[in-house]
């Protein structure tokens, strides 16, 4: 079935492959089935959904939970990728796209959130969106929630949260200004438009501060919300970083 409609030109092969997958395609009024052997001559149905799905470029949002890595496996752990299936979707997704396995491929995270920290992260198959958060111009806000302990007698300097602000420097480069405030006694908020490996948990070491919890909770417009951890939703069209 596969290579018929390859030999067509109605589809690739790994096109067909989801299509039938989907269940998009039939014969003689009957679901084709992976490997199924049929006549040259079959007469061969596609629901036009097939076409309009494999057309558009998708976004996924993730609430990755600890212990998951952002893009490769690695020691062990698994990558947030694995997540992104039909069972973890959110129920409260009001997208209106149906998922396709099709939507799996070259879906890529843009960004990246360390083993220890929770919250949005983002996997696109539109290179254009991947540019806009992660290229080397971006401007894009991100937007965290900090757990911090500081290990001086006192609560943390005035003086130390200007250098939070903007003043510090990392790999020998000084940082773009950063919003920074407390949210209460233990917590901060971080508004940055950059994104150095695990650069707030080093900024706040170069302060004194250690860093207990890490949480993204916005993406430019574009927040966490209540998507709960493990779960993930489609950007909706009306959306935009």
């Amino acid at each position: 079935m596969s290579k018929l409609l390859t030999e067509r030109g109605l589809a690739s092969r790994r096109e067909a492959d989801d299509w039938i997958a989907a269940g998009w395609v039939r014969v003689k009024g009957q679901m084709a089935e992976l490997g199924q052997r049929v006549p040259p001559d079959a007469i061969i149905d596609i629901d036009p959904r097939a076409r309009e799905e494999q057309a558009r470029q998708v976004t996924v949002l993730l609430h990755k939970p600890m212990g998951i890595v952002s893009s490769q496996a690695e020691d062990g752990y698994e990558p947030a990728i694995t997540l992104v299936t039909p069972a973890n979707r959110w129920p409260g997704d009001s997208s209106g796209i149906n998922f396709h396995p099709g939507h799996l491929r070259h879906l890529a995270p843009a960004g990246r959130l360390d083993i220890d920290s929770t919250g949005l992260l983002v996997f696109t198959q539109d290179g254009r969106v991947a540019k806009r958060l992660i290229g080397d111009q971006t401007r894009v806000e991100k937007e965290y929630l900090v757990r911090v302990a500081y290990g001086g007698e006192a609560r943390l300097p005035e003086s130390s949260m200007e250098r939070l602000r903007h003043g510090l420097s990392l790999d020998g480069v000084l940082l773009r200004p950063a919003a920074v405030s407390w949210q209460n006694e233990e917590q901060l908020r971080f508004v940055l438009r950059e994104g150095r490996k695990r650069q707030i948990r080093r900024m706040c070491e170069l302060v004194g501060l250690q860093v207990l919890g890490l949480k993204r909770v916005r993406i430019g417009s574009v927040p966490l919300g209540q998507l709960p951890p493990g779960q993930w939703r489609y950007l909706r069209d009306d959306e935009r970083f």
